[in-house]
């Protein structure tokens, strides 16, 4: 029998939560840790469970890969509301592979689940895949990479293009608008591309150069060969944007492998380790930090009310930090494993 539903949260209101929960999170601005700052954030809300078709209600998340930190912070955080909820939650890696994404997703169609939740390599590969959970009677809630498609019930994300925008104008403004600037991309991942396109659009009408642009495939070892081959065939080259967290750590990797830490400036997406150790040294200006653990979180609570029959908002937006040189040390908590 379903539970009594929680009260709903709407549009408005969705994005006023994110907001605050965002804002107690640290500002854009120089200083240093506080305990607040330095500790993942919780979820605000866990939305109440029911009984599924067959006993305790049970969801599919279909993720792009399990090597990234990005992926994973969103996995744990799903799986902690899931844990909370009493819900039974199954996690499959898509292994950087739109066609073994799309198996993934029809397999957990067939297993009977009560609601899917899926992180789309291919936004148009999927769509096939969305349709068979819509004829079945499964809602399908799309976290990270925009799907569209009606049959999707919720999409939460982040807007990649403008995300991209708003890197590439911390760029320009970094040089003076003028310089080349060469790109590590996934020219697999239709969120990579949206984030590369609003940055070339923004440095390019800003008076930049797009150069060279590379394929790391969203894979970590591609993308330090890729990065490497761009720093060695464009030796004059200032400047660098790396649209993932593969192609950012490959680039990291490049750049160290070759001393051109004092060449080179670069922006990227998404922090690791390895991105920290570059912000500290001075030469990568800016990330885009996405709130990896509010991805998690509200895609689990959409998933649990729609699974159990209840409404969930059709966008829930998380919004996203641009992380400095100056402010790294206020989102360390983003590194915690």
């Amino acid at each position: 029998m379903i539970k009594r539903a929680l009260p709903l949260v709407l549009g408005a209101a969705v994005a006023l939560t994110l907001t605050s929960c965002d804002s107690a999170a640290p500002s854009d601005t120089a200083g240093g840790t506080d305990a607040a700052a330095s500790s993942i954030p919780e979820p605000t809300r866990v939305a109440e469970s029911c009984e599924g078709n067959n006993g305790t209600l049970k969801i599919g998340l279909v993720t792009i890969n399990l090597q990234a930190l990005f992926f994973n912070q969103i996995n744990n955080a799903a799986q902690n509301v899931a844990d909370q909820a009493g819900v039974d939650l199954q996690i499959i890696s898509g292994n950087d592979d739109s066609v073994t994404q799309a198996n993934a997703f029809d397999n957990l169609i067939a297993s009977g689940v009560d609601a899917i939740i899926v992180d789309a390599i291919d936004t148009d590969g999927i769509k096939p895949s969305v349709a068979k959970a819509a004829a079945a009677g499964i809602p399908v809630v799309a976290v990270d990479a925009t799907v569209d498609d009606p049959a999707i019930s919720t999409q939460v994300g982040t807007a990649n293009a403008e995300g991209g925008a708003q890197i590439g104008d911390t760029l320009a403004e970094l040089a003076n608008d003028t310089g080349t600037v060469g790109i590590v991309g996934a020219l697999n991942s239709t969120i990579q591309l949206e984030r590369q396109k609003g940055f070339t659009d923004t440095v390019s009408a800003a008076g930049m150069t797009v150069g060279t642009v590379v394929d790391g495939r969203n894979i970590q070892e591609n993308a330090q060969t890729a990065a490497e081959n761009l720093l060695t065939g464009n030796p004059d080259m200032e400047y660098v944007y790396a649209t993932g967290e593969p192609a950012l750590i490959g680039l990291v990797a490049a750049v160290n492998s070759q001393s051109a830490q004092d060449r080179v400036k670069a922006v990227g997406w998404d922090l690791s380790d390895q991105a920290v150790t570059a912000l500290q040294a001075g030469w990568l200006e800016g990330v885009v930090q996405q709130n990896t653990f509010e991805f998690g979180y509200e895609a689990m609570n959409a998933a649990i009310d729609l699974g159990c029959g209840r409404t969930a908002p059709t966008d829930i937006p998380v919004p996203t930090q641009i992380v400095t040189p100056a402010n790294v040390g206020d989102y360390m908590y983003y590194l915690e494993k």
